[in-house]
């Protein structure tokens, strides 16, 4: 195959409300290629996770989704649930942000592994058992023979998150869909899980998309870096690039909200004043003006197209910030 593993075009997604519409995803466009890992970053309701329900297809179906997402050839988004689900846990799978909300509490560990591995493998229940200690193996939960017939709330979340990795890996995805993975855990935790997805990454020759709204996470892990704002993408470049030379000042804000070991003691973390827009009643220009210092006239009057000013960086910007190298 050619091109890229994932190729999303001017996607669109809103959500009918009673007496408005909700402007969730507003022409997003992003590739994956294969073996890469591209970090989406942005506040909760820049539209992160709406774009990758819509690729894998579970929104609710008040969500009315427009555009082109295109995954190893086919085309994804108009397909019927029984064809989505054709293509997730084959082709691309997602570990979701809350292990303990989303293991089935009821069920046993390995019964759960299990399922994700029949759904799509034809192989019988031994066969099924076997393959499921396997990943648990492959994800590192310890003695995975003795925990197989535990149910979650015996595991801690460091270990159900890597349930939750091995229920996503059964059938060997080409594209795994990272959405918050690590939020809720501690930071040593946080560091092992990551870790262990990019040894996975390599080991299994996937591609990932790690959804996030840590920008040091990914400095640390992405090859490239995708900023949403507002259902936007406002910055996109290479890590190194994007983090060397900023130009979009809400990267520049999100950048400086990073919490570093040099600040001074008891001194107040860096925060983005102002607050998001109503995804109901966007403003005709830039999103981010209202809460932006370098805001013009022009910025209010006119929205910011996502544009490649320089190679391989694009942003969306009237009065980007400068940049240092000049």
């Amino acid at each position: 195959m050619t091109g890229p593993l994932l190729d999303v075009t001017d996607l669109h997604v809103t959500f009918a409300l009673k007496d408005r519409t909700v402007h969730a995803v507003n022409g997003v466009s992003l590739s994956v290629r294969r073996g890469e890992t591209l970090a989406v970053i942005g506040e909760s309701g820049s539209g992160k996770t709406v774009t990758s329900r819509a690729v894998m297809g579970l929104l609710s179906p008040a969500a009315r989704v427009a555009g082109s997402a295109v995954l190893l050839g086919t085309e994804l988004i108009g397909l019927t649930e029984a064809q989505l689900r054709e293509h997730r846990g084959r082709d691309i799978a997602m570990i979701f942000q809350d292990p303990a909300g989303s293991l089935n509490p009821t069920m046993k560990i390995g019964r759960q592994v299990t399922e994700a591995v029949r759904m799509h493998l034809p192989l019988d229940q031994a066969a099924a058992r076997a393959r499921a200690l396997e990943l648990l193996d492959l994800v590192q939960v310890p003695s995975p023979r003795a925990r197989y017939d535990d149910y979650p709330h015996q595991f801690s979340g460091g270990m159900r998150q890597r349930v939750m990795i091995a229920i996503a890996l059964a059938c060997g995805p080409q594209l795994l869909i990272a959405d918050e993975a690590t939020t809720a855990l501690d930071v040593t935790t946080q560091a092992q899980i990551m870790d262990l997805l990019m040894d996975l990454q390599d080991e299994l020759d996937m591609s990932m998309i790690m959804i996030s709204h840590d920008m040091g996470l990914a400095a640390t892990y992405a090859d490239r870096v995708m900023v949403m704002y507002a259902g936007r993408v406002v910055e996109h470049a290479a890590t190194e690039r994007l983090y060397r030379h900023v130009r979009m000042p809400y990267t520049r804000a999100l950048l400086d909200a990073v919490p570093r070991l040099e600040r001074e003691p008891h001194s107040l973390f860096a925060t983005i004043g102002g607050r998001p827009p109503d995804l109901t009643a966007l403003p005709p220009g830039c999103t981010f003006a209202p809460r932006c210092p370098r805001v013009q006239d022009r910025c209010r009057a006119e929205r910011p197209e996502l544009t490649e000013h320089e190679t391989g960086h694009h942003w969306a910007c009237f009065s980007p910030w400068p940049d240092e190298r000049r």
